[in-house]
């Protein structure tokens, strides 16, 4: 039988669901992919910002993405680190910070799919102080009340169908677009171009979506509790790491400057 707290400040992280001896490998896993995160997010931004042949309107436009990446996940995973180290008895987080954590995951997730729902949340009145997920969410916050819901799951649900409908339409009509001239063009340069942009976006595209829609069913299914933590996480983690290597590899630009950055590196010491 559940304890019932009505509109407590102090709210209890349920944390990761890990053994003593999966702990630090888990908290080593962890912090190699967050700083793995950060370093290959900062490279690329300041590569961007260095190379002045970099400043046109689509690489400051993707400066954002890594931008975006820093914010996500430095606002998650150090806290996330934190709590790993500490007994799960002593895992408490103030209501408001809860609340500034679930808006700053959305608004990461808003850059990427555009969905912020924290409007309707602070309406509720709270009930219960266990947060069941490694960090604060939308849904880790409705499942405090013991009121209706429902609202909520109509209007987070309607606006993610919504999202998901006009971004995939979107993309569908672009790619048909793109398809149609490569189709009717005899250029291999043109279609070539056309290909690895295309592609670049549609990996990137995939991953966030896939990795998004892991989270709400799972949300969905409460006995697979564990599933969707590492789910949550890995949102995270998996695009802000694959993020700058995809697009830095597929950028000519930013693989000419980073060529030039390390031959005259290399070079250097030597004379």
């Amino acid at each position: 039988m559940e304890n019932y707290t009505y509109n407590s400040f102090t709210l209890q992280l349920e944390g990761l669901n890990v053994s003593k001896a999966s702990t630090y490998p888990v908290f080593l896993f962890l912090l190699f992919s967050y700083l793995s995160v950060i370093v290959a997010n900062v490279s690329i931004a300041v590569v961007i910002l260095m190379d002045k042949s970099l400043h046109q309107p689509m690489y400051l436009l993707f400066c954002n993405l890594p931008l975006n990446d820093i914010l996500g996940n430095s606002i998650l995973l150090p806290r996330l680190l934190l709590d790993m180290l500490r007994p799960r008895s002593e895992l408490f987080i103030s209501y408001y910070e809860c609340v500034v954590q679930a808006f700053a995951s959305h608004m990461y997730g808003a850059a990427a799919h555009t969905v912020l729902m924290i409007g309707l949340t602070l309406r509720l009145n709270r009930c219960r102080t266990l947060i069941t997920n490694p960090y604060c969410d939308n849904a880790s916050l409705f499942k405090l009340s013991c009121e209706s819901v429902l609202i909520n799951n109509i209007y987070g649900l309607t606006f993610t169908v919504v999202l998901f409908t006009g971004s995939i339409g979107s993309m569908v009509i672009t790619y048909t677009k793109i398809t149609v001239v490569c189709l009717t063009s005899n250029s291999r340069s043109l279609n070539s171009k056309a290909l690895k942009t295309c592609s670049t976006h549609l990996v990137v595209f995939l991953i966030m979506l896939f990795s998004g829609m892991c989270i709400i069913i799972l949300h969905r299914f409460p006995q697979y509790p564990d599933y969707r933590k590492i789910a949550s996480i890995l949102f995270h983690i998996v695009p802000g790491t694959l993020n700058p290597i995809i697009y830095g590899i597929q950028s000519k630009e930013i693989r000419k400057f980073l060529l030039k950055s390390f031959q005259s590196k290399t070079v250097w010491p030597s004379s």
